[in-house]
């Protein structure tokens, strides 16, 4: 890897910034003063300093973020805020959301740069599962219940998979799904006259929201956290 590059992952700087470092000799690798900036670097190797202080090298970052409405489920967006941009100073260009809630929706997000457990996360063959707090307009009956669970027709010419369901009380219900299809939640309520008037995704897979993060709020998952997320892909290859 470039020193460049790997000051920018290390969040040292932009990449203009980094090369100014550079020049003013504030880098050294395994001792010795760097300032070119495509000079190679093994990150896991190398001992590298700036300042003086040494910097270790994560390859990959795993957030738990409370996700507010009105924040986008992306790492660009031109008109609203997105959930990256949450991050503050823990934000980086490779980081992104794994899998999308809309923009009304709250709750349970993660966000990588872990391509790999991303994409096995949200593979259909890993049947993860994606729990949610729906707020209904009206009670769902027995009958309304058995539909969601046996799968709904959402206008793409094929029920949806089976679903489970735990009613609350009369306008509650937790809904957990394996699929991520676009509006799904929304569209399977559809499905049985009923409508969302409020979504909250509270677990996606062995991760439960963290109650302490208020909406807007992060953290970096537990070592346990990561364990058993990796397990839940792994054991289901």
């Amino acid at each position: 890897m470039r020193i460049d590059k790997f000051l920018c992952e290390m969040n040292i700087g932009s990449r203009s910034e980094v090369k100014q470092i550079l020049k003013a000799g504030l880098v050294k690798v395994n001792d010795h003063l760097v300032k070119q900036a495509d000079f190679k670097v093994e990150p896991l190797v190398d001992l590298i300093t700036f300042k003086g202080q040494k910097l270790e090298y994560i390859p990959f970052y795993y957030y738990m973020l409370n996700k507010p409405a009105g924040v986008v489920s992306a790492t660009t967006d031109n008109t609203a805020e997105t959930v990256v941009a949450l991050l503050g100073a823990d934000k980086r260009e490779d980081l992104f959301p794994v899998g999308r809630l809309d923009k009304d929706t709250t709750g349970l997000l993660l966000l990588t740069n872990d391509g790999s457990l991303a994409h096995q996360l949200l593979s259909p063959k890993k049947h993860v599962d994606k729990t949610y707090l729906v707020t209904t307009s009206k009670k769902l009956s027995s009958e309304d219940i058995a539909r969601l669970e046996q799968g709904v027709d959402i206008g793409e010419g094929q029920i949806t998979m089976p679903a489970r369901v735990e009613s609350m009380d009369d306008f509650h219900i937790y809904l957990t799904i394996q699929e991520g299809k676009f509006h799904q939640v929304k569209r399977m309520l559809q499905a049985v006259n009923n409508k969302v008037c409020a979504l909250q995704r509270v677990s996606f897979g062995p991760l439960s929201l963290d109650e302490s993060l208020l909406p807007g709020e992060y953290r970096s998952l537990t070592d346990e956290e990561l364990t058993k997320l990796r397990s839940t892909v792994c054991t289901k290859c």
